[in-house]
């Protein structure tokens, strides 16, 4: 998908929200397990809920990795109804590969060509060689781990090294990499105080912001600081929208919460892009 293509849906569905299929068996309606796929049976009834209220999925794999072969096979269902039934909806594999030549290569001919992702997060601490391959790919793109909402962010990730932080050496160098158009950048909202700095470094390129809603992160300073002016914001919210119910409701439930956060979002918008 091209990027215009994706600006065009957030300003149709007055929307920048994504929702994040982290679909677990010990969590989702325990009538659903009775199925022949309860996991797929769980996507498709929040995707046809929820579709009218954002822009983009992204599946973790490692829920879905987590039960074998069963669970590439629901993985690959719920992929090709997503590319079928709502092709306009921009689709994120949330992988965080991170492996160097013809490894990188094959991760990214999976998720690109098998599966008909649009985008694949990807780890940059093995650098431009574990990165440009999966660049290669035409309209397909490449979201670069920088500054994510986890405890141990800080381990690492804002560390001073000689003079500047480990993530703004991430943001920076990975501009000069071979398509580097086709990167986006994780920034975890739980670190919206960071994005005014982080925008100065890749002001036109889309950030991919979890961390709304279960882990706390602020919609409001998220938008503050990280909005640009084709938006450049994808706001994840997993937990708080796919199990919002685990009862026969959940769908509808899902959906009352994703709208929640649409109309959140439309009055962002009115007000940022009047």
């Amino acid at each position: 998908m091209k990027i215009e293509q994706l600006v065009a849906q957030i300003k149709k569905k007055q929307s920048f929200l994504c929702v994040g299929l982290d679909t677990d068996l010990e969590k989702i309606p325990p009538h659903l397990l009775n199925d022949e796929d309860p996991l797929f049976s769980f996507n498709k009834e929040i995707i046809d809920a929820t579709n009218e209220f954002c822009v983009a999925y992204k599946p973790n794999m490692a829920f879905y990795e987590a039960y074998g072969l069963s669970g590439w096979k629901s993985l690959s269902k719920t992929i090709s109804y997503l590319n079928e039934n709502y092709p306009e909806v921009f689709t994120i594999a949330d992988a965080k590969r991170g492996d160097i030549g013809n490894t990188a290569t094959r991760y990214a001919k999976a998720f690109f060509d098998e599966m008909n992702f649009d985008a694949v997060t990807v780890a940059p601490y093995m650098g431009k060689d574990s990165i440009e391959p999966f660049l290669a790919f035409e309209n397909k793109h490449t979201i670069l781990l920088a500054l994510t909402s986890n405890e141990g962010a800080f381990d690492f990730q804002t560390k001073n090294i000689d003079g500047k932080e480990l993530y703004k050496e991430v943001l920076e160098r990975s501009k000069t990499y071979t398509n580097s158009q086709n990167l986006m950048y994780v920034v975890g909202a739980t670190k919206a105080e960071y994005l005014k700095e982080i925008r100065r470094l890749v002001p036109n390129s889309f950030l991919l912001v979890p961390g709304v809603g279960a882990q706390g992160g602020s919609l409001t300073d998220v938008c503050r600081y990280g909005l640009n002016q084709d938006v450049g914001l994808l706001i994840n919210s997993s937990r708080g929208i796919i199990y919002a119910s685990q009862k026969d409701d959940f769908a509808q439930r899902a959906a009352e919460k994703a709208e929640e956060l649409q109309k959140e979002m439309e009055k962002v918008l009115s007000r940022s892009f009047a």
